[in-house]
């Protein structure tokens, strides 16, 4: 399911929560263009230290795990480390449009083994209504794998994940409160198929019945095609409990294309590669927000 971005929120925003995301958001971009120069030199100047080791972690912690590339918006059963921009056009039955940069995406890194933590960056989004443009929450996500194996020993994955979000929206942009998502995830291979679902529930940490716990049901089928090209069929649906919409269920069907991986080097031990594809939201409930979505993401994994 999309982010909710169009929540109602305070107007009354401190200045801190921006400072703050700035400075995380330069911290972590400095790390990406560490691993970024650290693979784009020969292997035979790489120098041991902190990269080395983290990359080592990395390479240990995927390869003992299925390859299914990240769908074009349920998340990964899997652990990955990648850097990820999408940008959504939402139109809704009065075909009014709404573009959301980012969509909640950023940073997925690797740090230990088994573990994963999301450092996002805040959508921006743009109404072209009345309403008035800016950004979305920070997010923050750690994700653990318990059980996974590749191929040969079963294909499949298993893992669980804490976010929290921080209410830096602007104007009208984002929650009025912070909140924290236990999800689950599950995925399972059947040669050229997999199919990943993820279950999570919403709890805002203040004004619940105004936002209510609304759990997020998300599921997809791929299949490889090719080396390259993996075709994917999502359903995602949110089932409302408590606040303005209790009761009430939203669901799509999203069709799409995953194309993965793009490797800039030949060198087998060299992760540097980019993943691109995108796809269509179709709402299938009475009860949507937008009648559909044109969703475009592009990934570089490191």
């Amino acid at each position: 399911m999309l982010p909710n971005q169009l929540t109602q929120s305070s107007t009354d925003r401190r200045s801190n929560y921006s400072s703050c995301g700035t400075s995380v958001s330069r911290m972590v971009l400095v790390v990406i263009l560490g691993f970024v120069f650290a693979q784009c030199i020969p292997s035979a100047n790489a120098q041991s230290g902190f990269f080395d080791s983290w990359e080592g972690r990395v390479r240990k912690t995927v390869s003992e795990q299925p390859a299914w590339p990240v769908p074009v918006l349920t998340p990964s059963s899997g652990l990955v480390q990648l850097a990820r921009f999408d940008a959504v056009r939402q139109i809704t039955s009065t075909h009014t449009e709404t573009w959301i940069y980012g969509n909640s995406k950023g940073f997925n890194l690797i740090p230990w083994y088994k573990t994963e933590v999301d450092i996002t960056l805040p959508s921006y989004i743009e109404h072209n209504s009345t309403a008035r443009d800016g950004a979305g929450d920070w997010l923050l996500l750690a994700k653990y794998r318990f059980l996974a194996a590749g191929p040969k020993d079963g294909d499949y994955s298993l893992s669980a994940s804490l976010n929290g979000t921080v209410p830096t929206g602007s104007y009208r942009n984002g929650s009025s409160d912070g909140s924290v998502a236990p999800t689950l995830y599950g995925g399972k291979g059947f040669g050229r198929f997999d199919v990943q679902s993820s279950l999570a529930i919403t709890l805002p940490t203040g004004h619940t019945a105004r936002s209510g716990r609304p759990i997020a049901w998300n599921s997809v089928a791929q299949y490889r095609a090719t080396r390259l090209i993996w075709p994917e069929l999502e359903f995602n649906s949110t089932f409302y409990h408590g606040g303005p919409n209790d009761g009430r269920i939203q669901a799509f069907v999203t069709p799409g294309l995953m194309i993965s991986k793009i490797k800039f080097s030949r060198e087998s031990n060299n992760r540097l590669a980019f993943i691109f594809g995108g796809g269509m939201q179709i709402a299938t409930s009475e009860f949507h927000s937008y009648n559909h979505a044109i969703i475009a993401t592009g990934r570089i994994s490191f």
